[in-house]
């Protein structure tokens, strides 16, 4: 089969963290994704969980590395020439698995090709097992491709990871800077940012307040880091639940393009939620509801695949009555929402 030509282009996406609904932590990464034809690659190899080499939280002498080895400016790093288009998320060790392909050069046209997609686990990849056969091959035009890659290297892939927390409830932030780390997210905890120096307040990625910070100090850090020059996502915590809350941030550190998010919408209201996914995949619902005495109850309501397209699912009414918040999340996004009466 000929490749036929595609256009080649890359896009920040993110592996959402998370604190999972079972207590279990999921590593928050940040990577860039390889746009084919306008959409993630990702998104054709079905419910995968993975990232692509080109992760922002690697030493950047390893990133450069992994450009120009996608430049083919260096050995392939197994064998048959193939190349690691997507691996692991938590260890990416080819023993968990891994998306690889061919990479060529047609010289005399000037092109890339990307050929006999699969998935792997050792030194070899099975095409008649494991080949992703209706995926590829792509031919893209040689600038295209190299433009795209070298724009990379001149850029700081790892920049304004962290996230500020601002809040009255001491010990509430504690738990959230320590749910944050543990997945990868760093964290400072403050009440006034009025006297932080510019090049401190540009390391941050989000800005977190709690319930109880008046408008009027919100207000005064968004001044703070509008004289800096820095803008940042605002999170308005929702309630005090550590799982929630860190869902809450994981959204609002995403830098992906919304039409290429793999989850675009979450409705919640009346006992029911409304999903919109952009591919088939595997969505899981959370809900957590405090009860008068602000305990928080967790129940999962929703784990199953959706196809492409707008989706309603009815949930439980124990699990959704009072003061109730639904996390809904796929491998690459989180959305959060509290729920209508």
């Amino acid at each position: 089969m000929s490749a036929e030509y595609a256009t080649f282009g890359l896009a920040p996406a993110m592996r959402a963290g998370g604190v999972l609904a079972n207590g279990d932590y999921q590593v928050h990464r940040d990577f860039v994704d390889f746009i084919v034809d306008g959409r993630p690659l990702l998104y054709q190899l079905s419910d995968l969980d993975a990232v692509s080499p080109l992760a922002s939280d690697v030493p950047p002498a390893i990133f450069t590395a992994q450009v120009r080895s996608l430049l083919l400016e260096a050995e392939a790093p197994l064998d048959d020439g193939r190349y690691v288009i997507y691996g692991c998320p938590e260890c990416q060790g080819i023993e968990c698995g891994a998306v690889t392909a061919v990479i060529e050069k047609d010289d005399p046209a000037d092109d890339y090709v990307w050929r006999d997609f699969a998935w792997q686990t050792g030194d070899h990849a099975d095409l008649e097992l494991n080949g992703y056969h209706g995926i590829g091959p792509f031919r893209f035009h040689g600038a295209e491709y190299r433009s795209a890659l070298n724009s990379l290297l001149l850029s700081d892939p790892g920049a304004r990871r962290r996230v500020l927390l601002i809040g009255a409830r001491v010990a509430v932030l504690a738990k959230l800077a320590a749910a944050l780390r543990a997945i990868g997210i760093g964290t400072d905890i403050t009440r006034d940012a009025t006297d932080v120096p510019a090049e401190e307040l540009r390391e941050y990625g989000a800005v977190a307040f709690g319930r109880a910070i008046t408008e009027q100090e919100r207000a005064a850090v968004r001044r703070s880091f509008e004289r800096a020059g820095v803008e940042v996502a605002y999170v308005d915590g929702l309630a005090p639940i550590i799982p929630l809350l860190v869902a809450q941030i994981e959204h609002a550190l995403d830098r992906g393009p919304h039409e290429l998010r793999r989850l675009t919408r979450l409705v919640a209201a009346d006992g029911e939620a409304g999903i919109e996914v952009t591919s088939t995949c595997r969505v899981q619902i959370t809900a957590y509801r405090l009860d008068r005495l602000y305990r928080t109850h967790t129940r999962e309501v929703f784990d199953g695949i959706l196809e492409a397209g707008r989706h309603r699912i009815a949930l439980d009414a124990k699990a959704v009555k009072g003061e109730s918040f639904l996390v809904a999340r796929t491998s690459g996004s989180v959305l959060v929402e509290a729920m209508a009466h």
